[in-house]
């Protein structure tokens, strides 16, 4: 269970995450993505956090996941910029592809058939 620091801190990266790939998402991963923050948990010592992303517009999600981690440097740097008055630690983030969308349309094709 989480407790409400981890709480309050987990929707403040994901909403500040949201801002910073919805402003700069052509320096981050590309030009004609669309990246969303679907789920963010932290660790309780606040130092880590696990990032949840969906794309869109992208064929290869794994492609797009990978320029994505190679400009961690960035989006941590910028998420430092916003939250820095609010954490003492800025959370080392690893993000993952959350794929539950796609299934979710999997199965609603199966479903219309």
């Amino acid at each position: 269970m989480e407790s409400t620091r981890q709480l309050k801190i987990s929707a403040l990266l994901k909403t500040e995450l949201g801002f910073i790939f919805q402003r700069n998402i052509s320096e981050i991963a590309g030009s004609h993505l669309m990246v969303t923050i679907t789920k963010v948990t932290i660790t309780k010592d606040l130092s880590m956090a696990k990032v949840y992303v969906s794309i869109f517009g992208a064929e290869d999600k794994n492609a797009v996941l990978k320029k994505i981690k190679s400009s961690l440097w960035l989006v941590r740097k910028l998420l430092a910029e916003k939250i820095r008055n609010q954490v003492r630690v800025i959370p080392e983030l690893t993000f993952y592809l959350d794929d539950s969308l796609d299934y979710i349309e999997h199965i609603d094709e199966l479903l219309n058939k």
